[in-house]
């Protein structure tokens, strides 16, 4: 086993035992997104296997919640908004999305009320948000099974949130206040876990 291999299985248990119990309790302290969700689908080859990754960041650009699955029709959709409303019980008031049509057909099923922006140009937002995973991607030399990307990129992108406080946003007084706040959270999610 090479020295890369070994990083990235070190990395794998890392994720499977410790990483999701951190992303569990950063998700419980994040509280609500915000009331936009920008939502995406990109495909994961996996095993030889295509799969899709979906997923929802808010206007502020942080990722909500993500969902693999092997189709990309009307049932995968509704079973994405289902799991993004059950995690984040906020108020919504639109969704952005491209043309898909399966994105329509799910809201009208699961959330008729909400309003519905179908237009990829104003989707920027979600789409840029695969450059992390495609990276993560690359580096493990793709994903062995669905269940391992579920796992990985959910914990991934909850602890990534936590680290990129949208710094070209901010003051630089401003920004670092706010990461010693998430610094101090962040060691105090690491005490309490090995307690």
């Amino acid at each position: 086993m090479g020295k890369f291999d070994g990083g990235i299985s070190a990395t794998s248990a890392w994720c499977n035992k410790s990483g999701q119990e951190y992303a569990r309790c950063l998700r419980r302290r994040r509280g609500c997104g915000g009331d936009t969700w920008h939502l995406d689908e990109v495909y994961l080859w996996i095993n030889g296997r295509l799969q899709y990754l979906w997923i929802a960041v808010d206007q502020e650009g942080d990722v909500l919640d993500i969902l693999v699955q092997p189709r990309r029709n009307k049932a995968a959709a509704i079973q994405f908004f289902r799991k993004l409303l059950k995690g984040q019980g906020c108020a919504l008031r639109q969704i952005v999305t491209d043309k898909l049509a399966s994105y329509s057909a799910a809201k009208a099923a699961v959330m008729p009320s909400v309003m519905h922006v179908r237009d990829k140009g104003a989707n920027n937002r979600a789409e840029n948000s695969y450059q992390p995973t495609r990276e993560r991607e690359r580096r493990r030399r793709r994903f062995k099974s669905s269940g391992e990307a579920q796992r990985f990129l959910a914990t991934f992108s909850t602890i990534s949130n936590h680290f990129r406080p949208g710094r070209h946003l901010l003051k630089a007084a401003h920004y670092r206040e706010i990461m010693e706040r998430r610094f101090a959270d962040w060691h105090e999610i690491c005490r309490s876990s090995a307690a």
